[in-house]
């Protein structure tokens, strides 16, 4: 079992940074792919970006060049640096945890991110 804890959301001018954390309990995070989501209103929830336990990286067409995944593992915590913002990225950001070993899923509960002027 693992549970998920965002943060770092919040209110931010465009152009502007934030880092979102995702904090895992539980056992083994090294053997977790984890991603970022979000989900707009009235949309879909999307990928963002994701890490694998090796630390290879992929992302949104959309993020590309101005979000950056990591990941700690001594400290079971993913990030997401997200750097010059738009108003389009508007959403709630979701942590995902995907077992490496059994494909089983956890979500967080997710995080308001807020782009505007």
């Amino acid at each position: 079992q693992v549970q998920l804890v965002e943060s770092g959301g919040g209110l931010v001018q465009p152009g502007g940074s934030l880092r979102l954390s995702c904090a895992a309990s539980g056992s083994r995070f090294n053997i977790y792919n984890m991603a970022w989501y979000r989900q707009a209103p009235g949309k879909q929830r999307e990928l963002v970006a994701a890490i694998t336990p090796g630390g290879n990286t992929n992302y949104a067409d959309s993020v590309k060049g101005r979000f950056t995944i990591s990941r700690d593992n001594a400290k079971n915590t993913v990030y997401l640096q997200m750097n010059s913002l738009k108003p389009e990225d508007t959403a709630v950001y979701y942590c995902k945890a995907i077992s490496s070993r059994t494909s089983i899923t956890y979500w967080g509960q997710g995080t308001q991110v807020t782009v505007s002027s």
